[in-house]
């Protein structure tokens, strides 16, 4: 056979619907097989060509176990595999698939959540600044957690902007840059007095923190894109491990708060004369704080020189969505489009996002105070620091386990993310109103168990999925700004809890906090779509008949009630689903696909060249050239005449 192009759909633009082909009617067995092949592919469609949410609950239990334990076999033999030739070679592949992707989020987890790890240790050996605030103004103190957030906010909503204005690429770039000043910054702060180092040191903390902001919508979209191409080809690895692929580079801010942790509890025994025990001088503090600040700035500046020169083609989806389109610079049109069509899935992304924040930001606002309860408040900071260390571990198995389900089409992102936020909402509203009953000696296992479930389930739950749904749910034009509005809501989140949990004790924040869980929720249920197994490409496909304002036209897989939301079926955007209709549109689309592949092919025997790069030309398998040669409407297609120039905005084929 030929060599085949799979699932390449051209755009809507390039159907012409007035044109009298009968695909299904005029076709051979062995056309049909091909055409069965490009269109359904065997991991979302079953032996009879059906969807697989379309099949009755017992039959997709069936095909969906099926398909996940070949797949599960096969990924296994190819590591298997690897290994024998290597081994050491799984782990590369690791490295270059999950770790290096996911570096800027690894290395901004370390230095994010070290200024919660540090705080204990500058309270302990500033006493009279840090704690009693006698000689530093407390307001600075407290600017540490306000600033923070808000220079993550400002880089979220910035950064995401410009990374769908520059390219994915320049954002990344960007981000990596002034995360490394910021870290010089952080290593050298000084002041006169202890009271300017604060102030010092919180500028700085701003500073790197609107890297850290420009991260996440960076991250998110650019492993995302990468995962599924910057052509017309759909892969099996986008349809299956797509959210797999994101999240793993996500799950690398859980290792970086473990190594930070860590290298703290390293560093504090080095400085410290072999103990953890107080007091603690200002020296040992210093240097302690100042290296491990310094160690993370080596790993930037690294990130900086491999996006540089190693990430050049980070951009091309968007570029390619761009040229379809005839925009450069930002297009406004497609943001104006986002929020007349997909308004209400904002209301999931940022809400359940900023619901998700109160949680996790608030765990760790406040951890150094329950963990106190655990301990009975000892004054060494150890404790606290190894307790930590062994929430990092939990929530990391979180992490990893959500990884491995996101994709599964019988739990996936929307289920999960309802899970979490339920079983949150349970693990903080039990002790709430048992708080004396769990801090008494002979339950404070109890509370203490509750506590480390609640960071598990936040992992595999909310905190995985909002990251990866923020950009998935979104059109390619825009999804970086959406992605950075989402995530910059969120923090909004982080904001109150830093906020409020200054001015309320530990058990109000147990009767407070379990409400954005039951919020989060019913958001979640309301408003996120599900896209566990939807092709993406198949989602960039609706999105060019909605650009094209023929919404009514699309009547693929993306508007399957399974891919919708509540409030979307609800709005009966799910009734222009027809899986015949879209069949038969597809060949059309793939139709006019070929004939401007032919027609340049013609244009350069005569001596006409085009460098226009947004042509990409697929090998077509001989059954499928033959049946369009039989079923087109003209004797003879030739250049200019079968495909338009590309100043004409409403027949370019896509």
């Amino acid at each position: 056979m030929a060599q085949i192009q799979d699932d390449g759909q051209a755009g809507p633009n390039a159907l012409d619907m007035s044109a009298n082909h009968d695909p299904l009617h005029t076709m051979t067995e062995s056309e049909r097989q091909i055409f069965d092949y490009l269109i359904k592919p065997d991991d979302s469609y079953d032996r009879n060509g059906v969807y697989w949410a379309d099949l009755n609950a017992f039959q997709r239990l069936k095909f969906v176990g099926a398909y996940d334990a070949y797949e599960v076999k096969r990924e296994l033999g190819s590591i298997w595999a690897m290994a024998k030739r290597d081994p050491l070679a799984p782990l590369g592949y690791y490295v270059r698939n999950m770790v290096i992707p996911g570096a800027g989020l690894g290395l901004e987890g370390y230095v994010l959540f070290s200024i919660g790890n540090i705080k204990p240790l500058f309270q302990a050996a500033f006493s009279s600044c840090w704690k009693a605030t006698i000689i530093c103004n407390k307001t600075w103190i407290q600017a540490a957690e306000y600033l923070e957030i808000c220079g993550i906010i400002v880089g979220q909503i910035l950064v995401g902007i410009l990374g769908d204005w520059l390219g994915r690429r320049w954002g990344l770039i960007q981000d990596a840059t002034i995360m490394f000043i910021g870290l010089l910054m952080l290593t050298a702060a000084w002041g006169v007095t202890e009271n300017g180092w604060v102030i010092c040191y919180v500028w700085s903390l701003f500073f790197y923190s609107v890297g850290v902001g420009g991260e996440y919508p960076m991250t998110a979209t650019s492993g995302m894109e990468n995962a599924v191409g910057s052509g017309k080809v759909s892969t099996k690895e986008d349809r299956l491990h797509r959210g797999r692929k994101v999240t793993s580079a996500f799950l690398m801010q859980g290792w970086g708060q473990f190594f930070n942790q860590v290298i703290l509890i390293v560093l504090l025994l080095i400085f410290h004369h072999g103990s953890g025990n107080p007091p603690y001088s200002k020296v040992a503090a210093q240097w302690t704080y100042r290296i491990s600040f310094a160690i993370p700035a080596v790993g930037t500046l690294w990130l900086v020189y491999f996006r540089t020169f190693k990430m050049r083609s980070a951009g091309k989806q968007l570029a390619a969505a761009k040229r379809k389109q005839h925009v450069t610079g930002y297009d406004t049109y497609s943001l104006k489009m986002t929020f007349t069509y997909f308004g209400p899935r904002m209301i999931a992304t940022a809400g359940g996002w900023f619901a998700n924040d109160v949680f996790f930001y608030g765990n760790k606002l406040f951890q150094s105070e329950f963990i106190g309860e655990i301990t009975n408040n000892s004054k060494s900071i150890m404790p606290g620091w190894l307790y930590n260390l062994i929430n990092v571990g939990v929530s990391l198995v979180g992490y990893y386990l959500a990884s491995f389900l996101i994709d599964n089409k019988l739990y996936g992102r929307k289920w999960m993310q309802m899970v979490g936020f339920l079983m949150d909402f349970i693990l903080f509203i039990v002790p709430a109103f048992h708080f004396e009953y769990y801090k008494t000696p002979e339950h404070i296992g109890e509370f203490q168990a509750m506590y480390f479930l609640s960071s598990f389930f936040n992992q595999f739950g909310p905190n995985a999925v909002t990251f990866l749904v923020a950009a998935e749910v979104y059109p390619t034009p825009i999804r970086a700004t959406a992605h950075g509005f989402s995530a910059a809501c969120g923090k909004l989140g982080a904001l109150l809890a830093a906020v409020l949990y200054n001015y309320i004790t530990t058990k109000q924040k147990f009767h407070i906090v379990p409400w954005f869980g039951l919020g989060g929720m019913i958001v979640t249920l309301l408003f996120l779509p599900d896209t566990t197994g939807l092709d993406l490409k198949e989602q960039e496909r609706r999105w060019q008949f909605i650009r094209a304002g023929r919404e009514q036209d699309y009547h693929g897989v993306a508007v399957h009630p399974q891919h919708l939301s509540w409030w979307e079926r609800f709005r009966g955007v799910g009734k222009y689903y027809d899986a015949d209709a879209d069949y038969a549109q597809k060949i059309e689309e793939m139709r006019a696909d070929w004939e401007a592949s032919q027609a340049r092919k013609a244009d350069e025997k005569a001596g006409h060249y085009d460098d226009d790069e947004s042509h990409e030309d697929s090998v077509w398998s001989s059954d499928v050239s033959t049946y369009f040669e039989k079923t087109r409407n003209s004797p003879t297609i030739t250049g200019q005449e079968k495909y338009p120039l590309s100043g004409n905005g409403n027949n370019v084929i896509n």
